[in-house]
């Protein structure tokens, strides 16, 4: 294993992101997107930080059958539907099994949309600087589906921004988004958790809370 020291939890992890991120801080058109679950104990200190709006990129990872902690895909809004043909090859995924799976992952999208945001609109991205974060990459799939989900709205400017990522995604995501922000990239990662000293699973009561906390928030805007 590499060499790097684990992060304490993701808001600490959030917190050493945000030093790497302040030419954004009070940015007027700037906005931080969190991939619920666990994207978004990292981007609330990160928001607060940089004095942004928080709010949420929903997505969902389509974990290969009989082993759903690997990503054969990701699905987002807007019917956003990223595979990758190396694993559906490797394990030979039928057709049939990726649509259960995709309408499985649907309509816990929808759920979470629903718990998370209510009837509040997704906010207009056009022409905006955008933030992505989550709490680490493995294999990517669902950060492209995030990544593809809003570069159709037509950003200004997206930033990718995790504490962890694996170096062979790191460079596929400096070629798909204007900026990629991390603090570590150990090869082999293995897996985002080994990288945290806590990485207990975050519910939906704490991605309201933080979603309800930062609504609170004053904003202090300066300039880009």
């Amino acid at each position: 294993m590499s060499n790097y020291q684990r992060f304490p939890n993701r808001v600490i992890a959030g917190q050493q992101l945000a030093k790497k991120l302040q030419t954004y801080q009070n940015c007027p058109n700037g906005l931080v997107l969190a991939l619920p679950r666990g994207g978004v104990p990292v981007a609330f200190p990160l928001a607060q930080s940089l004095d942004v709006p928080l709010d949420l990129c929903l997505v969902r990872k389509l974990g290969a059958p009989e082993r759903p902690e690997l990503a054969m895909g990701a699905i987002a809004g807007g019917n956003i539907q990223v595979m990758n043909p190396d694993i559906v090859n490797w394990l030979g995924i039928t057709a049939a099994q990726i649509a259960s799976i995709v309408e499985q992952e649907q309509q816990e999208l929808e759920r979470r949309t629903h718990c998370y945001r209510g009837q509040k609109p997704f906010p207009n991205l056009s022409d905006r600087t955008i933030i992505l974060v989550d709490d680490g990459i493995a294999t990517g799939a669902t950060m492209q589906a995030a990544i593809a989900a809003i570069q159709s709205q037509n950003p200004r400017t997206l930033i990718v921004a995790v504490p962890v990522v694996a170096p062979a995604i790191y460079h596929l995501l400096q070629t798909l988004v204007d900026e990629v922000v991390c603090l570590i990239q150990p090869d082999p990662l293995h897996s985002i958790s080994l990288w945290y000293e806590n990485f207990q699973q975050v519910e939906d009561k704490e991605v309201q809370s933080y979603l309800a906390q930062a609504a609170s928030l004053p904003l202090h805007f300066a300039c880009c």
